[in-house]
């Protein structure tokens, strides 16, 4: 069945990149696998679609075709039909097929064996998958913020259990100056070739070598720390830098900062950011926005105020005249921006209106209203 990446992603045609990113990041989070009550299968529906839309010139294509065909891909859009073919040998590359179907790699489910490998060996062509780089897992963690945080930025440090590269072997599994071996299993290959019985008959397929990881060679002495497997179970203490005006929900992405692998990439470390109401302030953009309660009398003769702010106290003058609901505008108190400019600090004068007058008050007023007050 054909899935609608816009649809996908929850945005129209005309969304911009931010629009597009902010929607990933948003579905990402709700529905990673590693997460509790994420879902595998909307994970890659959504970074499928992203991976489309993201990139101008495949998103064009996708506009234009509702599929795409850069790279020698094969066509996605979830229209059907063996549109890619192996840039080697002119085969077609089974691996990619695999890939797009939902089988292996990253997160998902893993086969027994290999359809790149086995369609390869059988059309000529030759396998990707011993040389596509394995990658660790994503890390999903939420952080909450303060108000003053969210508006100016802040650096927090933050303690995770994750699975990281051995300290002592830096990955290698190997004992440190130990040197290497060739591999025995698979003869130096990086590579053992297996005959299986299947419903094609009697097929022979080719792994990458689990011993050594593809490499060919083996450490001559294991790890001690991490018994020759190149990762290790640790609590990390990651700094996370928190830029100026983050908003409320917003997802920060530290590339490389997920789970370890030995021979491979790091995953990402995805921080969704919750920002705490302030009692004063609130945040429109880059403006900061209060209200200031004055009494009639200041409103009508003018005078000056004590206001509190995110930068201090400041004292505030007001007008003769003023109304209720007008605004006063302080520039440069806001949240900072790029260029190391900030917004403008927006004060909205709210006019407290006595409940009771006294007799000389109500005798003010009397004189007032005769003068057309």
């Amino acid at each position: 069945m054909a899935h609608d990446y816009y649809e996908t992603l929850g945005i129209n045609k005309t969304a911009s990149k931010d629009d597009i990113k902010k929607a990933f990041r948003n579905l990402a989070h709700k529905f990673h696998p590693d997460k509790k009550g994420g879902d595998e299968k909307r994970f890659k529906e959504a970074s499928e679609a992203y991976s489309v839309l993201s990139d101008d010139k495949k998103r064009a294509e996708y506009d234009a075709y509702g599929r795409v065909f850069s790279e020698g891909a094969a066509p996605s859009g979830g229209q059907g039909g063996f549109g890619g073919f192996s840039a080697e040998g002119g085969g077609f590359d089974f691996s990619d097929f695999v890939r797009r179907a939902g089988f292996g790699g990253g997160s998902g489910a893993q086969v027994e064996f290999d359809l790149g490998d086995m369609f390869g060996d059988m059309f000529g062509g030759r396998s990707t998958s011993s040389r596509r780089p394995t990658r660790g897992r994503d890390i999903s963690i939420d952080v909450e913020l303060a108000f003053p945080e969210a508006v100016f930025g802040a650096e927090r440090r933050v303690l995770i259990g994750k699975t990281a590269l051995c300290n002592t072997c830096r990955g290698s599994g190997g004992k440190p100056e130990a040197g290497q071996k060739t591999c025995d299993t698979c003869n130096g290959k990086g590579q053992v070739r297996e005959t299986r019985r299947s419903f094609f008959g009697s097929m022979q397929t080719v792994r990458p070598c689990t011993a050594c990881r593809g490499k060919g060679q083996v450490p001559s002495e294991k790890c001690t720390v991490c018994h020759g497997h190149g990762v290790m179970k640790k609590q990390e203490e990651i700094s996370v830098r928190i830029p100026a005006g983050i908003e409320d929900g917003e997802v920060i992405r530290m590339a490389g900062a997920g789970e370890a692998v030995a021979s491979g990439t790091a995953g990402d470390l995805y921080i969704k950011v919750h920002v705490g109401k302030h009692s004063l302030f609130r945040k429109e953009g880059a403006n900061l926005i209060t209200e200031l309660p004055i009494k009639l009398s200041t409103a009508l003769l003018g005078g000056e105020y004590a206001l509190k702010t995110l930068d201090g106290d400041m004292t505030v003058k007001i007008p003769e005249g003023i109304t209720h609901g007008e605004i006063l505008r302080v520039r440069g108190k806001g949240v900072p921006v790029s260029g190391g400019k900030r917004g403008d600090l927006l004060i909205k004068i709210k006019i407290d209106l006595p409940n009771k007058l006294s007799k000389s008050a109500k005798h003010l007023v009397e004189e007032l209203k005769k003068e057309g007050i």
